[in-house]
């Protein structure tokens, strides 16, 4: 009991930290560039729109992490997904078929992936790398060029990807005197609710403590009698399945297929869920953390982008130094749980 309250003290103080974390950089964002218009709501809305995938890869990933594991594939499969959507639409497959097929790809993906993690036990690492080298693989084997999505390959995929769902406050005056309403679109509000139910199911159902109780120790959660294997390759089936909706909500944004699309996208994630919190020691997480992670990466694009004079390279050397900081933040917590424990 003593050890459970430490764990979540560390989890909550974690969870502070990157909220702070982010209103201070949103705050500084605001106060440098309030003249480029990034005090308006819409400059808010357009990381959320820009990340909306993002958001929902970083919550599979964090179920993962919490179990002490790693999914290096996730780039690679959002990079396939886009790829067979652009291509099945240019090929007249209708787009909820299109929808639903990548989807079933993403769940079949993560069975095989956790059966090797969880059944035979080879390490996520590897198992996942490999899974990275084949998604890149079948990428490319789909169509090497870059493929777009327009009006006339799919009018509904279209009218999907371009609906504004507009917000009644928050709006300001343009330049020619007309009041401008903020808004969202539909990879939004996906990302939205797979946030929330990530975050319900982590906190009041049995798979989601589960999640924490192997990560915590494998040796204490088969004893309660959890079906450790099981849990594991669930984690990763959850992963790859969430990974594939933030891979229509990727191509909803993007409309294009392309090999070199969602380089890095693991390191996002990864990054996300270490900011939000996500102890990579497992155990230790949870998803808001990891959507308000996804949110500091987010601003800290949008400040260079908005700056228009720094490097492009700015943001993953800020974001190197987060994950650096956290890393350290982490490993004091370890030390003071393991000290508890003794």
């Amino acid at each position: 009991m003593k050890n459970k309250k430490v764990s979540l003290n560390s989890n909550t103080i974690l969870l502070l930290i990157t909220i702070v974390l982010f209103i201070v950089l949103y705050g500084m964002g605001c106060i440098m560039y309030g003249n480029k218009g990034f005090t308006h709501l819409q400059t808010f809305l357009n990381i959320l729109i820009t990340n909306a995938g993002l958001i929902c890869i970083a919550c599979g990933m964090t179920c993962v992490m919490l179990t002490a594991g790693i999914d290096i594939s996730v780039g690679g499969l959002v990079a396939m997904d886009c790829m067979m959507i652009a291509v099945g639409l240019n090929k007249g497959i209708p787009a909820p078929l299109m929808v639903g097929l990548v989807i079933l790809t993403g769940i079949i993906f993560g069975l095989v992936q956790g059966f090797f993690v969880g059944y035979l036990e080879i390490q996520p690492f590897i198992v996942s790398m490999a899974g990275m080298f084949f998604t890149r693989g079948m990428t490319a084997v789909i169509s090497t060029d870059q493929v777009s999505v327009t009006e006339k390959s799919s009018p509904l995929y279209y009218a999907w990807a371009n609906y504004k769902i507009k917000l009644p406050f928050g709006g300001y005056m343009n330049n020619k005197g007309k009041e401008v309403l903020p808004y969202i679109r539909i990879n939004v509000v996906i990302a939205l609710i797979v946030l929330v139910v990530i975050f319900f199911m982590l906190r009041h159902t049995k798979f989601g403590r589960s999640l924490y109780a192997v990560g915590g120790s494998e040796q204490s959660a088969a004893m309660m009698g959890l079906n450790v294997k099981s849990v594991k390759m669930k984690a990763y089936v959850l992963s790859s399945f969430l990974c594939s909706i933030g891979g229509i909500c990727f191509s909803l944004n993007t409309m294009s297929g392309s090999v070199q699309q969602a380089l890095g996208l693991e390191m996002d994630a990864i990054s996300s869920a270490v900011i939000g919190g996500t102890l990579l020691t497992g155990g230790v997480g949870n998803v808001i953390g990891s959507f308000f992670g996804v949110l500091i990466n987010g601003t800290i694009s949008s400040i260079v982008k908005t700056n228009g004079k720094l490097a492009s390279s700015w943001p993953n050397i800020l974001t190197a130094g987060l994950l650096f900081m956290f890393i350290v933040i982490q490993s004091v917590f370890a030390a003071i749980r393991s000290k508890k424990t003794r």
